[in-house]
């Protein structure tokens, strides 16, 4: 991911972190991903799989998720900040709610327990590195 972003210093990049699930047999499984995209170009992106994991209803498998995005985030900034020299880059959190269907009602405490911890946040349909490109491998 550093050499991505390091090889083409003058390109704007935007790092995005993301988790989609879906309920499978009394469990779920959780993919996240990190899409480090070259603003105007192309990207690149890092995905990982959780299975098994017990959840109880939705609001408990979006806060998984959320978790799952705020914690990797956490990790990975870090080791950016040490890796990359590079002063062009944003970092958000894509979540999968929105202000159609079920999650509409979590949108305010997921977008602030997010941004409660530095991050920016999008929701549906600006989210698409939870709601496309993790979905792709759920």
């Amino acid at each position: 991911m550093a050499d991505f972003v390091n090889e083409d210093r003058e390109k704007k990049y935007s790092v995005i972190v993301g988790t989609d699930s879906e309920q499978r047999n009394g469990t779920a499984e959780f993919v996240s991903v990190v899409v480090v995209h070259r603003i105007g170009c192309h990207g690149r992106y890092f995905w990982h799989k959780k299975k098994g994991i017990k959840t109880y209803n939705l609001r408990d498998r979006i806060y998984k998720e959320a978790n799952y995005s705020l914690d990797l985030a956490q990790n990975l900034i870090g080791d950016l900040k040490e890796k990359i020299q590079h002063p062009h880059y944003g970092f958000e959190i894509h979540v999968d709610v929105g202000e159609n269907g079920p999650t509409k009602e979590m949108i305010k405490e997921v977008v602030g327990m997010i941004k409660g911890n530095g991050f920016e946040a999008k929701i549906k349909p600006e989210s698409w590195g939870a709601t496309k490109v993790a979905d792709k491998h759920v």
